[in-house]
């Protein structure tokens, strides 16, 4: 993971009394000494009756309402510039909303994304349209999914990987994992450690004569598995982690090393199981965040491209016909 030297914090609501993702990217910025730049999309259309011509025109309407979300981020970055952060603010009508918050980190080159995980669990993700989820599937970039409302202090850091590179998974993701908690756990004054779910051989019938036997395989696949994690460990140089090791499918293996933990944030990577590999995340992925309390900060393997047009969409203007009764 390169290193991060500007932030894209996405705003949902620049009206909003608090922000658990404006929070957190700020303390971002501060430990990191990164710049940020708070983002809103106006996304929904502007709503247009036909004959009204009493209003003011609709581009005369949509300069005003980009004003004031702009003088409203631009209050909430005057507030977190007297931290010495370097803040930015914009405002600009785009739609969809994830595809205009994608966009905008690739136009900036954002190292990072910050927002807000909204509703409940996604239980068909590649079919819904929660904005959350679509930013993860078409950023290049980490994204930082804020899940709880209180501030980090001194964080315990929790990276899931996978040694065993489990479903064709990049062997490099890993070591991005990695070293992108172990920036965190550095910059944050936090704790480190390591969560690894291996698969164990197929369960037998416990009259069988095997066993025994069975039970020795268990033994080898755990110790296998531990010396995959020590020498990722090893080649990653992180120091001292603290390891977790279950033979529990991937989702519950780290969200129950996460409450073992007390972790703030999960750091874990997301890898398409399907050929449409740039349409939608993986099951596991989604899964595992939806188990999660703590926030998640997902990577990508290296060399993902964003899946989305790099033009602006711009105004979407709706315009009601007058009925006839």
């Amino acid at each position: 993971m390169r290193r991060i030297r500007r932030i894209l914090v996405a705003v949902k609501d620049p009206l909003a009394r608090s922000s658990p993702a404006l929070t957190k990217g700020a303390q971002l910025a501060i430990a990191l000494g990164a710049q940020v730049e708070l983002f809103h999309a106006l996304a929904d259309p502007l709503i247009v009756r036909e004959g009204d011509r009493g209003a003011a025109s609709p581009a005369r309407r949509a300069r005003g309402e980009a004003e004031a979300a702009r003088e409203a981020l631009e209050r909430v970055a005057a507030r977190i510039r007297r931290h010495g952060v370097d803040v930015h603010s914009h405002a600009l009508w785009d739609h969809p909303a994830h595809e205009a918050i994608a966009r905008r980190a690739l136009g900036t080159h954002a190292d990072l994304i910050v927002l807000e995980r909204h509703g409940g669990p996604h239980r068909v993700p590649w079919l819904l349209s929660y904005s959350d989820w679509e930013v993860l599937r078409l950023a290049a970039c980490p994204v930082l999914l804020v899940k709880s409302a209180r501030p980090w202090r001194r964080p315990a850091v929790l990276a899931a990987v996978d040694p065993s590179h489990a479903h064709a998974k990049p062997a490099r993701l890993d070591a991005q994992i990695l070293e992108a908690a172990a920036i965190l756990r550095t910059a944050l004054h936090g704790r480190l450690d390591v969560v690894h779910a291996y698969s164990p051989p197929l369960l037998i019938d416990a009259g069988d004569p095997g066993a025994a036997a069975y039970a020795g395989l268990v033994a080898g696949a755990e110790e296998e598995a531990r010396q995959r994690l020590d020498a990722l460990l090893a080649r990653s140089r992180i120091g001292a982690v603290g390891r977790y090791f279950s033979r529990s499918p991937a989702p519950a293996a780290i969200a129950a090393a996460a409450r073992a933990a007390r972790s703030s944030i999960v750091v874990m990577g997301a890898v398409s199981r399907s050929r449409l590999r740039r349409l939608f995340i993986g099951a596991t992925a989604a899964d595992t965040i939806d188990s999660l309390e703590a926030d998640v900060l997902v990577v990508k393997p290296g060399g993902f491209e964003a899946d989305l047009p790099r033009r602006s969409r711009g105004l979407s203007v709706l315009t009601l016909r007058a009925t006839v009764s």
